[in-house]
């Protein structure tokens, strides 16, 4: 197939991209290479994917409509894969424009792109910070998302609908996937375990919010990329039991889908710090801080939509992943030492 993936260079989106070239797929990559983290890092990525001859590269920004409309009429993908989008909840308090121009107006030029170009599936990223002030564990996707607890969850809940109404009115099948906490090599480096990871070798403190006791569904990055080709190989169709005078969040008449992508595992920040110091042979500074805003105590993902429609569960266990994060920082930055990989 030929696919368009944005976000092309970001974390998922280098690894997904990377699997859909090596089963044979022809893939158009879009990004922008902004500057939100390290941007050799994002080029590292890129010039991986490079070497694939069914892959080309286009730098350009989703919010920017005529760009992103002239690349659908020119390409003409059957399927489109957005992972593009401004990530991260704490950043989100300090630069909220940044997630409505990408989040939302990037969001809607892609939903065109698809309308008017006979796309035939779209699977988008979500995240589980919909979920907001949801204590009900393990998050459902047949929960209520309706109190956000940060502008980027408002943005990801607002994808949700956005797709909602173009799947209804427009026919386009959309997919939306709930990521919690992805982790692994080529890792994002504003992610809570990356950022501990430099610190420890480096010995500064670390900042460990809410004590250390909260607790997230970390999501090995291989797993997650399963998830994505699956379910975009799974076209999203009508609920046939959905009911108009008893509507849940999850169903709908129209060709409309959600899933969580999780390891269905929660973990407490402190035992991920434990395995970090164990990996690197050596303790971390902290520094014990409270909660911070916009933060959720515990995210635990519900699979039973997933496992059911795609017959995938993530399974990964933590102190593999971790360790096999660990190898690959040492190896991209050049730090010297060993590290444990347990079973």
């Amino acid at each position: 197939m030929k696919i368009m993936l944005t976000g092309v260079a970001g974390f998922i989106g280098f690894h997904v991209c990377k699997r859909l070239l090596e089963r044979g797929d022809e893939v158009v990559g879009i990004d922008n290479l902004n500057d939100y983290y390290d941007v050799s890092l994002k080029e590292a990525r890129l010039a991986r994917l490079l070497e694939y001859p069914g892959f080309s590269f286009c730098k350009s920004d989703i919010a920017d409509r005529q760009s992103i409309a002239a690349l659908f009429v020119e390409q003409k993908p059957e399927r489109v894969i957005n992972l593009a989008a401004q990530a991260g909840v704490r950043y989100s308090i300090e630069n909220p424009h940044a997630y409505v121009d990408s989040n939302l107006v990037g969001f809607v030029n892609i939903l065109e792109g698809c309308r008017h170009n006979d796309v035939k599936h779209l699977v988008y990223a979500s995240s589980s910070s919909v979920y907001g002030s949801n204590r009900n564990l393990p998050f459902s996707v047949s929960h209520s998302v309706d109190h956000p607890v940060s502008l980027y969850a408002a943005t990801k809940k607002s994808n949700e609908l956005m797709a909602h109404t173009y799947s209804y009115l427009y026919d386009l099948p959309t997919t939306g996937l709930r990521f919690f906490t992805v982790y692994g090599p080529w890792g994002r480096p504003d992610m809570a375990y990356f950022l501990f990871t430099k610190a420890i070798l480096e010995g500064r403190t670390i900042d460990v919010y809410n004590y250390g006791k909260m607790r997230r569904d970390f999501t090995y990055i291989d797993d997650v990329v399963t998830g994505v080709v699956r379910t975009l190989d799974t076209i999203a169709k009508p609920d046939t039991n959905y009911s108009h005078e008893n509507p849940t969040p999850e169903s709908s008449a129209a060709p409309y889908r959600l899933y969580n992508i999780g390891n269905h595992q929660s973990v407490e920040l402190n035992y991920l710090i434990e395995l970090i110091e164990k990996g690197l042979g050596k303790k971390a500074i902290k520094n014990i801080l409270p909660m911070q805003p916009g933060d959720v105590e515990e995210t635990c993902a519900d699979i039973d939509a997933l496992m059911r429609d795609v017959g995938f569960r993530p399974n990964t266990p933590i102190e593999v992943g971790i360790a096999r994060f660990l190898e690959w920082y040492r190896d991209y930055y050049g730090v010297d030492g060993t590290w444990v990989e347990e079973a």
